[in-house]
């Protein structure tokens, strides 16, 4: 709290506080007290940028878990397109790290509406009801959310690239496309046969483990996502609608 002086007033006083009264508290007498007025300040709650900081967060959550829904969706689907060249059959069965990577522009949607509806305009009176306190909430809440589903993405591109590729050897046994070894005798037919079967069932079980750390990585997301919905529900704005 310090004191505000009209011009009058501030020529009465020391030369030191005539450069910037207002930071100083000036007591001489029972005199200076009576024309001083006391300012409060750094209580401004509801300022005007204060929806810059709610609209940032909205932008970066969005953009954020886009750019990691697409990074996971490239890269997983390079790694799908290079094993369906030897091994076409595991295209289908391996399509979910592109599914998983997708799921993250929508994690970064429903936040991104969230905040945007939270976002209150002015009153009637043309004065703010946008508190800091919602702007900063809002700003955490759209990073938490955004970066969360970028390091997701990112792992989940990665594994899916590696994983699905590494299955294609492992069910092919290795052969490459243009050893289908289709005109072999009946005995060189049931031993392949025999061959894709126990190479199927290697497969499968580096299918599981893959399974596995595309769930734990998604689950990363996941995280990212309740704790922006947590920090979204804490509200305050200024006049009658405080909650």
């Amino acid at each position: 709290t310090g004191y505000a002086y009209s011009s009058q007033q501030k020529d009465t006083l020391p030369p030191l506080l005539q450069c910037d009264p207002n930071w100083f508290v000036y007591e001489r007498n029972s005199t200076m007290s009576t024309y001083s007025t006391p300012v409060t300040r750094g209580t401004e709650e509801c300022p005007e940028w204060a929806p810059i900081l709610g609209y940032a967060g909205v932008s970066l959550c969005i953009v954020l878990s886009n750019f990691g829904s697409a990074w996971g969706t490239w890269r997983a689907g390079v790694g799908i397109c290079r094993m369906g060249i030897d091994y076409s059959k595991g295209i289908m069965k391996n399509i979910i790290p592109v599914v998983m990577a997708g799921v993250l522009g929508i994690y970064g949607l429903i936040v991104s509406v969230i905040i945007a509806q939270s976002i209150s305009p002015p009153a009637a009176t043309k004065s703010p009801r946008y508190s800091v306190y919602n702007a900063w909430a809002h700003l955490a809440a759209g990073l938490c959310c955004g970066v969360s589903c970028l390091a997701a993405g990112g792992t989940i591109g990665i594994i899916g690239e590696v994983g699905t590729q590494a299955f294609g050897i492992k069910a092919a046994g290795g052969r490459r496309w243009w050893d289908a070894g289709e005109d072999g005798d009946a005995q060189e037919m049931a031993d392949l046969s025999a061959q894709e079967a126990m190479n199927t069932d290697a497969a499968n079980k580096l299918y599981v483990g893959l399974l596995i750390m595309l769930i734990f990585a998604e689950a990363l997301a996941l995280y990212g996502l309740i704790v922006a919905l947590i920090l979204s529900q804490h509200t305050y704005y200024c006049g009658a609608g405080n909650e």
